[in-house]
């Protein structure tokens, strides 16, 4: 059974609905670009106890039953861990998707339909074999403006199409992936809520920019909530990676504020306004 795509026309709608913010209008800022605006240590306050509620009762659109890809696989009992990249460092020009699932995937020609359905070319298609499976890549670029992708919502919405179609078409990635908690044929194992740990850091980067890495659980919305938190602290997001491996999401961004890294006071308003967002009851102390 290989993955399939959906015909995602209506992709975007419903993920609007799946990440509505409570009582406050659909985010909208780009991915790249500087956030400027009142003292960051200041807004902190109000921003850190903001926190965003997200409806899970609508399930992303599901794969026709026609967008089945071909693909095989050999039977083992040992189900891989599901990893889908959103790189927006590697290409300056295109933002790269990478899909991995032991050796399960096919030629994921539908999976190139269904970005084209979200308004976006894919300029350029690899598949790459190593020991821990297949790894589809897609260099993928704005049909309305030829540049990578800028918009965390689209980016978002990327990332839910694959895993729900991940759910759909091979049911044993499931308990491989957090979403398959509520929407998968069987529960993952680990307790998101006791099992994984949400660790925040801020290092160092250069001097005109740090880097902010987050790993938390899964869920629908994780990239747009990111992003939101950290730039209504003035902070900018010029660029980054963000994966789901797994249950885990793991989030690299480059970011800096008025063009220069973040001094050690704002790194730790930055660093306690997301764990104020991601705190859970394994949350890193040592984070703080």
């Amino acid at each position: 059974m290989a993955v399939a795509m959906a015909s995602c026309g209506s992709t975007l709608a419903v993920y609007t609905k799946l990440v509505a913010i409570e009582k406050q209008p659909i985010f909208k800022t780009a991915f790249f670009g500087p956030s400027f605006g009142s003292d960051p240590v200041k807004h902190m306050s109000s921003s850190a106890k903001q926190r965003l509620s997200y409806s899970l009762s609508t399930m992303i659109p599901k794969a026709s039953a026609t967008a089945i890809e071909d693909g095989s696989y050999q039977d083992t009992d040992v189900v891989p861990t599901p990893k889908v990249i959103i790189d927006q460092d590697s290409d300056p020009n295109a933002t790269v998707v990478e899909i991995t699932f032991g050796d399960r995937l096919g030629a994921l020609l539908d999976t190139m339909n269904a970005l084209k359905n979200l308004g976006l070319n894919v300029v350029k298609a690899n598949v790459c074999l190593d020991s821990s499976g297949k790894h589809n890549t897609f260099s993928i670029t704005n049909a309305s403006t030829g540049r990578k992708v800028d918009d965390p919502e689209l980016l978002e919405a990327i990332r839910l199409t694959i895993i729900s179609n991940l759910l759909e078409y091979h049911p044993e990635s499931s308990a491989q992936l957090a979403m398959g908690e509520a929407f998968g044929v069987e529960a993952p194992a680990q307790k998101l809520d006791v099992d994984i740990a949400t660790h925040v850091h801020v290092y160092d980067d250069s001097p005109d920019r740090s880097l902010l890495v987050v790993e938390t659980a899964d869920r629908p919305g994780l990239l747009v909530d990111l992003v939101k938190i950290v730039t209504d602290i003035n902070v900018a997001v010029e660029s980054g990676e963000f994966d789901t491996e797994g249950l885990l999401a793991k989030a690299k961004f480059h970011v800096n504020y008025k063009g220069k890294a973040l001094i050690k006071p704002l790194q730790q308003v930055v660093t306690n306004s997301l764990r104020y967002f991601l705190r859970r009851p394994t949350t890193e102390e040592s984070s703080f």
